[in-house]
């Protein structure tokens, strides 16, 4: 399993689609929930195996209670 911070754009993005197309189970993190929604909609319906968690890892309180 990976988990891939700042998943919702730029290089969390494409290490998330990247880490998909390889097999790799991912939790994916993000401050965009919509986003999160989608590319984890994406990666299933390609057949990966994804999951998301809304949280600002700048944020330590709220990394730890995600």
């Amino acid at each position: 399993m990976i988990v891939v911070t700042g998943a919702s754009s730029g290089i969390g993005l494409t290490t998330a689609r990247m880490a998909a197309a390889r097999g790799a189970k991912l939790v994916l993190a993000a401050r965009s929930e919509d986003e999160l929604e989608e590319l984890t909609a994406e990666i299933e319906d390609d057949g990966g195996d994804a999951e998301y968690v809304v949280a600002d890892v700048r944020n330590r309180d709220e990394s730890a209670d995600s």
